[in-house]
């Protein structure tokens, strides 16, 4: 009997293998799932230089797409699996990178179209993926072109700009980017900001109250009835209002008692951005790392032997949630908190923006039944954080208001108003799990204001003026980026954790403290885009092609329409400017320590970035980019006299170059101005007195590997001279040996430093 061939099984096909093995769990055997490791095809990746982008601008910029070097063997693989299945289901992420990844993953697969269908589902749980089974659709197309046209019009922007970049700063490896160097521009001209502002002075008054025997602080909030916000300039002014309130004539009198209770709603459910924020401000998290984690979570993290995905899609903009998960919540909400903390009805939340995510939900625990503390075991710290974060936003989401007792008390006297405030949380509601705000401000309890009724009198028992200054804007970290770009509508859920990670590794923008700041050569690059193309590089066009993008997907434009009337203008904006681009010489603060003249940015053979003498080739000097960091520690800012690195008269003992003294966070140390070396040795503080041992060396201040200080020959190891106390270049008259001096309680003592030798000299000596 001849043997037939067995088609049991279906084929899943995911982007990732913890994303199978979750999908696996739910489905069982009768499903096999595979993953594709991402993407499997892309556009050529070509020489910036050529003119072969992968796409044919003459032909309706039709690409043409190759599979991924490395990806042969998962195609090899998914082929052989496709061929022995009935059904094939293409399961990549709900987004339009997902279902770009699908239908790569569909134009590889040498089998009928019959066999191939959609799912797609917002978390990973029985109930969504067994639906999404159930319910398969075609491949969006819509999509896809959507993505496509994102993908044309980044490799657009970049491989013709970025040779602009080359002609004019000198450097092959400088990139241009669509979206990057829009925010590189944000980073810069906030820079440019917190350089130009002037502080303004300002005063405010506080007043120390008091009514019988019960003290309590006010601050002035008027004169003459108009609110002061920081109008009095001087300290003559505040002066003058004190002379008046320390005045014998000076009444305090209440002349108005506001008490109020207000209810603070609790806040949407995370979306992308809003998630990246919340993990910077309370996890410390940088977004890159926080879209990471998330990852996992929503992927399946194995519980009890079997992988369980925790959460919803981490890249949306909605904040809908789902019927079945606000009931979850009610019954959760009623079991562990009583029906004070859930609302009279359901809350419900509506993101202004709109855009093709708003299809998907918020980010929120798939079960919220699994509290973080009973899971906390199954996953490692981070992932524990993040999830706690998570999962206690959404429960709070759905909790009732918290309420607030708010207490405020004008005080007049004369022409002048003081204002006194408290608020007390009397329900916490949803405070009772999370709280937005960064500070605790409703902590604050109504005990430190008495009771006080209109008309009371009370006495002034100190008024205390206190000097201010306004504060420039404060630098983007990678939250307040995030939020910046989602306001002007630049980029999207998907591209927020790539924009800060790119403009950061191409050494545009460096972090410090958590604070974003751009790079000379960040700020050159910005420069020399936002002045040559504005267009390009302005925040409206930015957002509109944004905006464009979601309307291919949504069905309202054609995406071919859209790349053709960027196009033309482009290149004729490209054109005109690589005519006419003149190399451009980026100047430092650092002056050249041989000759004085200005230091400049220049780059290697390898791309790699040092500071090189303005007067070359008359001038060599050359020396590393640590300079800079170095004078921005020291608060050096374009007013200041640019600093002279001294040169310390050593020379560098591997290839001979000067060397010059420099601060580092161990101490001072020297380094060799050769930017192709760089050797470094830690600085060794000289006493001037020559070694007694060998008679050439130098006897210098050295630190033990316990950070003891001791003083030793600086022809160590040659030679082996140490004393463990400081020299005084003198001699002992009894012996003959170096002096030394000793800290002790009762002041300094100079004693012989050779062992057995007596001769000391005691303070009270020493004095007389």
């Amino acid at each position: 009997m001849a043997e037939t061939k067995s088609k049991e099984k279906s084929l899943v096909i995911v982007e990732s293998p913890a994303k199978s093995k979750t999908i696996k769990k739910i489905l069982g055997n009768e499903f096999q799932i595979e993953a594709s490791y991402g993407h499997i095809r892309n556009l050529p990746t070509k020489d910036v230089a050529t003119d072969n982008l992968g796409f044919d601008v003459n032909n309706n910029f039709e690409p043409k797409f190759e599979i991924i070097p490395g990806k042969q063997k998962v195609v090899k693989t998914l082929n052989e699996l496709a061929q022995k299945v009935d059904k094939i289901y293409l399961a990549s992420d709900p987004d339009r990178e997902g279902e770009a990844i699908a239908w790569h993953v569909r134009q590889i697969l040498k089998v009928p179209d019959e066999k191939i269908c959609r799912i797609v589902f917002n978390e990973i749980t029985p109930k969504a993926v067994k639906y999404s089974v159930a319910n398969p659709r075609g491949i969006d197309m819509d999509m896809v072109q959507a993505q496509q046209t994102r993908q044309i019009l980044d490799k657009l922007v970049g491989f013709k700009l970025s040779p602009v970049l080359w002609k004019q700063i000198g450097n092959r490896n400088l990139s241009a980017g669509r979206v990057q160097s829009v925010a590189l521009r944000m980073i810069c001209e906030r820079e440019e900001e917190i350089e130009k502002f002037i502080p303004q002075e300002y005063w405010s008054i506080h007043a120390l109250l008091d009514k019988d025997g019960k003290q309590f602080e006010a601050e002035l909030s008027k004169i003459k009835g108009k609110t002061v916000d920081k109008n009095i300039k001087n300290k003559e002014e505040a002066q003058a209002i004190v002379d008046y309130l320390t005045s014998p004539e000076a009444q305090y009198e209440i002349s108005k008692v506001t008490q109020k209770t207000t209810k603070r709603k609790p806040t949407a459910p995370f979306i992308t951005s809003t998630m990246q924020r919340a993990a910077s401000s309370k996890l410390g998290f940088g977004v890159q790392k926080t879209m990471q984690v998330a990852q996992k979570l929503y992927e399946g993290i194995e519980i009890d032997g079997t992988p369980v995905g925790l959460i919803t899609y981490m890249r949306t903009d909605s904040v809908r949630v789902s019927d079945d998960a606000q009931n979850m919540a009610h019954d959760f909400i009623l079991e562990n908190y009583g029906e004070k903390y859930y609302p009279e009805q359901a809350n419900s939340y509506v993101k202004g923006k709109q855009n093709v995510q708003d299809a998907h939900e918020a980010i929120r625990p798939s079960y919220p039944e699994r509290t973080p503390e009973s899971i906390k075991k199954y996953l490692d710290n981070d992932q524990y954080k993040l999830y706690k974060l998570i999962w206690e936003k959404f429960m709070s989401s759905q909790m009732a208001p918290a309420e607030i007792a708010n207490k405020t008390i004008e005080i007049t006297s004369g022409d002048y108003t003081l204002r006194a405030g408290t608020s007390k949380v009397t329900f916490d509601g949803f405070l009772t799990l999370y709280n937005d705000a960064e500070d605790d401000e409703e902590q604050a309890t109504d005990a430190k204001i008495p009771d006080l009724n209109k008309g009371d009198k009370v006495v002034s028992k100190k008024i205390n003026p206190k000097q201010h200054f306004t504060q420039p804007p404060p630098r983007y970290n990678e939250a307040s980026l995030v939020k910046a770009l989602e306001e002007y509508g630049i980029g999207r859920p998907s591209t927020y954790a790539t924009i800060i990670t790119v403009i950061q590794t191409r050494k545009y923008v460096e972090k410090k403290d958590k604070a974003l700041r751009p790079t000379l050569l960040g700020r050159t690059v910005s420069k020399q885009l936002v002045e040559q193309f504005s267009d390009i590089m302005d925040y409206k066009f930015t957002a509109g092609m944004e905006e464009k993008l979601d309307k291919i997907a949504e069905k309202e434009l054609i995406w071919v329409k859209v790349l053709q009337d960027f196009y033309a203008p482009f290149m004729e904006e490209v054109n005109a400017v690589m005519k006419t681009a003149q190399k451009v010489t980026i100047e430092t603060k650092v002056t050249c320590p041989n000759c004085g003249k200005p230091m400049v940015l220049r780059s290697s053979k390898t791309g790699s970035q040092f500071l090189g003498c303005s007067g070359y080739p008359d001038c060599k000097t050359a020396m590393s980019l640590n300079v800079m960091q170095e004078m921005e520690e020291e608060g050096v800012n374009e007013t200041s006299e640019p600093p002279v690195r001294e040169l310390t008269g050593e020379k560098c003992d591997k290839c001979g170059g000067d060397t010059v003294l420099k601060n580092g966070p161990y101490g001072k140390y020297t380094e060799c101005v050769n930017p192709d070396c760089k050797n470094r040795k830690p600085y060794r503080k000289s006493t001037g007195i020559t070694c007694p041992k060998c008679g050439k060396g130098t006897i210098v201040e050295r630190k033990s590997k316990r950070g003891t200080v001791f003083y030793g020959c600086d022809k160590y190891p040659d030679c082996d001279f140490v004393l463990w106390n400081e020299p005084t270049g003198e001699t002992c008259p009894t012996c003959g040996s170096l002096l030394v001096k000793k800290q002790l309680k009762k002041g300094t003592v100079v004693s012989c430093s050779k062992l057995g030798c007596s001769y000391k000299i005691e303070p009270e000596q020493e004095e007389a």
